[in-house]
Parts: C-alpha cells; structure tokens; sequence
C-alpha cells in the first residue's frame, strides 16, 4: 500500500537519516512513499517564522526528497476541496489537507503524532 509522509516523518528522514524514527516507519517510509507539497509548504512557513529551525536550506529539500526516493504528491483541486469522512481531532489545516490527500488518493498517512494515529486514513504497521 503507498503512503503519505507526515511532516515530522519527512524532517526527520533528511535530517536525521530517519534515526528518531521506530524501524516500522522508517521502513514503509522507504517504500512505496510520497510527500506532499503540503509538508514543504508548512516547512517553509514555520521555518521562515523562526519556529522550525532546519539544518538543510529550505531550497535543498526538494532534492533531499528526491535523494529518498520520495514521489512528490502535489496539491489539487480535488485535495482542497475534500470532506474527510471523519473530522480529524487535530484542528491543523495541514493535517487536515494531508489526510484530504489520503482520502482521494488512496493512502495511508504515517503519522506519530498523537492527534492522528487513530484516525481511519492513518498507517497501521
């Protein structure tokens, strides 16, 4: 089954080689996985605000991503505009549009954040 990356899981894959991540995530982030434009796009706005220091300029992500074997889902029509069947509890728009992108698509989002990991759409290991 393919996946979406959560954002934390993706900074943390080309930070870190994915060292802070259970051997599970690590493993279905490196198969059959996408990260989206979302994620760079939150990246990009809490780095620029000073709430997300990143040892990687904002500018090498995209070819981080690509280092990875990460597959770039972008953001459509189809994403922003989704009624996820079950309201996610965490009121974040990013979150909120990952798991849109889940839902049309198809994926499953890995997750460890507390706020997601019970939702219907999360990955299961």
């Amino acid at each position: 089954m393919a996946v979406l990356l959560d954002t934390h899981i993706l900074i943390d894959l080309f930070e870190r080689a994915g060292e802070g991540l259970p051997a599970p995530v690590f493993q279905a982030a490196n198969e059959s996985a996408f990260a989206s434009v979302a994620s760079l796009w939150e990246m990009a706005i809490k780095s620029r605000l000073g709430k997300l220091p990143l040892k990687t300029r904002l500018s090498r992500i995209p070819g981080a991503l690509d280092e990875l074997g990460l597959r770039l889902l972008p953001i459509n029509g189809r994403h922003v505009l989704a009624d996820v069947e079950i309201a996610p509890a965490a009121r974040d728009p990013f979150d909120r549009l990952l798991l849109a992108q889940c839902q049309v698509e198809g994926l499953r989002l890995v997750t460890l954040d507390r706020a997601l990991r019970q939702h219907p759409l999360a990955w299961r290991e």
